[in-house]
């Protein structure tokens, strides 16, 4: 029996502790009746290592056979924050991990700023492989790898999302607003807070759009707090 057969018996068996609490009384079915709802499935980072396992060979567009590695996602399978970008880039191909070039130490800083660390969060990509020369994905490669990452985001079950880029922003909130637009509010997807901003590697290249990223991760912070609330309490410093 693998991890998903077990969380989905793990699920029934919680639905049905809290069916049979409504019709008979938590005193009569359970001497703890808190039973029924206090069931955990702590299997997340097992289920996801499955489906990393599953897909990881994956051969459904041409990208396949121009990877290097291909680029599941990293970071803690829990993690209430959860970041989404483009696809990897070279170095992130070469390593077959996300964000470790330097924009993966661009974006560092910018986590560290509002004090949050790699292990606390999952970062993916909507492509698990690198487009040649790190051009834009295409509707079709989009189309086939969109599925991975939302049934990483299922497993995962991330109560905020940061999305880096306009490719990212777009996919995930099935629009074509541009990135300018969709700045400066929070967006819902399927009930998660969704926070855009620009991609780490742009802000290599484009200097200019560090101060808006500031101001987009310290709304990230605030809407953070006030939905989790597990840190400890953070003040802004003048960047």
């Amino acid at each position: 029996m693998n991890s998903v057969e077990i969380s989905d018996i793990i699920e029934k068996t919680r639905q049905y502790l809290k069916q049979q609490e409504e019709l008979f009384g938590g005193e009569l079915f359970l001497k703890h009746p808190e039973v029924a709802t206090n069931i955990d499935i702590p299997y997340s980072g097992k289920i996801l290592e499955d489906f990393r396992e599953a897909i990881k060979e994956c051969q459904k567009c041409p990208l396949a056979g121009t990877r290097t590695h291909f680029v599941f996602g990293a970071g803690n399978p829990d993690a209430n924050l959860m970041l989404i970008g483009e696809a990897p880039g070279r170095d992130e191909d070469l390593k077959g991990e996300p964000f470790v070039g330097k924009a993966g130490q661009l974006l560092d800083k910018i986590l560290a700023a509002i004090d949050f660390k790699r292990e606390e969060i999952y970062i993916a990509n909507i492509l698990k492989c690198r487009p040649p020369g790190n051009r834009d994905p295409l509707p079709e490669e989009i189309a086939l790898c969109l599925p991975y990452l939302l049934h990483q985001i299922e497993i995962i079950k991330p109560k905020v999302i940061l999305t880096l880029g306009r490719i990212s922003t777009q996919v995930l909130l099935k629009t074509t607003a541009p990135l300018s637009r969709l700045r400066g509010e929070v967006h819902d997807f399927n009930g998660i807070s969704v926070i855009a901003t620009y991609h780490p590697a742009a802000l290599l290249r484009n200097p200019q759009w560090k101060r808006p990223t500031w101001e987009d991760v310290q709304r990230l912070r605030r809407v953070y707090d006030e939905i989790v609330g597990d840190k400890p309490e953070w003040h802004p410093s003048k960047r």
